[in-house]
């Protein structure tokens, strides 16, 4: 991207603080964001939109290390019981919206989810919902492979629900999609 994507600006807003802002719901416990050591200006921004900033002694090299270190965290925190939800929300989603993190949460509640994903005409998205008893099997994935794979041991478990909204499949990950994002919004 060439810049901190996460503070750029959406509207009034940061991507970082839009995201959030979704996320600060009183069913949810608290949203965490992985940063590395030396973002001082993400970790702020964080903490300044709700959110708990984790800032690992190292940089994970990548968003599997990210995650990795997140759940450790949350497990240390929390103690979470095997049937609690973790929710896998890249930060960079800067159209993630409330009402379809509310149809996800519905659709969670009914209980016979071990993951839940979000799609747009037939696209997968984020966030994803995962069984807590699952994280374990994250930490047991060979180290050349990501998170997809979790989803694919797990594929006669996975619930998908099409939100009909594409605001679960974009992110923001060149200068050409913030333009996009900006002449749309």
């Amino acid at each position: 991207m060439g810049r901190a994507k996460l503070l750029l600006p959406i509207g009034r807003q940061t991507v970082i603080a839009r995201v959030l802002g979704v996320l600060r719901r009183p069913d949810l416990e608290r949203p965490v964001v992985v940063v590395r050591p030396d973002d001082e200006p993400l970790r702020a921004a964080v903490e300044e939109s709700g959110g708990t900033p984790l800032q690992p002694p190292v940089a994970p090299p990548e968003m599997r290390s990210s995650v990795e270190f997140a759940l450790r965290w949350i497990e240390r925190e929390f103690q979470p019981a095997a049937d609690d939800a973790w929710i896998l929300m890249p930060a960079d989603h800067p159209l993630f919206d409330a009402a379809i993190l509310e149809q996800l949460i519905a659709r969670w509640r009914r209980g016979d989810c071990t993951i839940l994903v979000p799609t747009c005409e037939g696209h997968r998205g984020h966030p994803v919902f995962f069984r807590w008893g699952l994280a374990a099997d994250v930490f047991e994935l060979p180290a050349d492979v990501g998170l997809n794979e979790l989803v694919r041991r797990h594929a006669a478990e996975v619930v998908e629900l099409e939100t009909g909204n594409r605001s679960v499949t974009v992110d923001l990950d060149t200068p050409e999609d913030y333009q996009s994002l900006l002449a749309e919004h």
